[in-house]
């Protein structure tokens, strides 16, 4: 059971990261993970009225602020725009859509959960975190960092010529993932570059790097070897949902199928 003692509907960012500092108090955002914990917290923080609800597309970049819902970012043309449906694919299995219409993508990439979905989809992509103390970094920077008592402001993603795919195991619909997989490709200085991401290791989502230069019609074969030369450079772990063996032979499968659609797309 949550005990809430105090909430507070904070109105400036300043007023929010104060209350913040201290030890027994907690950033909510949709309350859909908290609640389902046993804590005792003594005042909770609401940012809702802090303007970071807004999706919001420039030359450069888009701003998710860290209040969206998974259910504006599932609908976000510009993020549809750019990478396709993978972003979309990777928000609609996560339980249902009066779910996603309360879950925030700043509870989901501040969290660091290891069954997120969308902290896996977005480490591949060029994206950064802006946070209230810490500023803008890098979002593969920011999930290998302790927790801290920071506030997340936004998600930024970085607009790029990039081809993105998502996948994801569950054993039912609705469940957490047994493995989750995005591949992205594009040119890097001149230079084809490779990002795969692994969440549901069961540990949290993990970013690889891969300078390859795979020829469009590489045959299946070729493309199986570098999936599961990719996959090998993950740990993995076991839980109830699945074996360490079982969750590297899945990525193995999902990484393959995603870059054989990859390249395929660009024959």
């Amino acid at each position: 059971m949550l005990t809430i003692s105090n909430y507070v509907k904070a109105k400036t960012l300043e007023e929010a990261y104060e209350l913040n500092q201290a030890r027994s108090s907690r950033v909510m955002g949709g309350m859909m993970w908290m609640r389902l914990g046993n804590a005792r917290v003594k005042t909770v923080i609401d940012l809702s009225d802090l303007g970071l609800d807004q999706i919001e597309e420039s030359d450069n970049v888009i701003r998710i602020g860290a209040m969206c819902t998974l259910r504006q970012i599932e609908e976000c043309g510009a993020l549809r725009e750019m990478y396709g449906d993978g972003i979309a694919e990777s928000i609609r299995h996560i339980v249902g859509v009066q779910f996603r219409n309360q879950a925030t993508v700043g509870g989901s990439i501040y969290g660091r959960f290891g069954f997120s979905d969308v902290l896996t989809a977005f480490l591949a992509l060029d994206t950064f975190v802006e946070l209230y103390d810490g500023g803008t970094i890098r979002l593969s920077e920011f999930v290998n960092r302790k927790p801290d008592k920071d506030i997340l402001l936004s998600v930024i993603v970085r607009k790029s010529k990039r081809k993105f795919r998502y996948e994801s195991i569950r054993q039912t619909k609705t469940d957490f993932p047994v493995i989750a997989c995005s591949v992205v490709t594009g040119m890097v200085h001149g230079r084809e570059t490779w990002y795969f991401s692994v969440g549901a290791r069961p540990m949290k989502a993990a970013l690889l790097e891969k300078q390859w230069e795979i020829p469009k019609d590489a045959r299946e074969e070729m493309i199986a070897e570098y999936a599961r030369q990719a996959a090998s450079e993950f740990t993995y772990g076991t839980n109830m949902r699945g074996s360490a063996e079982y969750r590297r032979h899945l990525a193995e499968v999902l990484i393959r199928r995603e870059m054989s659609s990859i390249l395929a797309e660009g024959k």
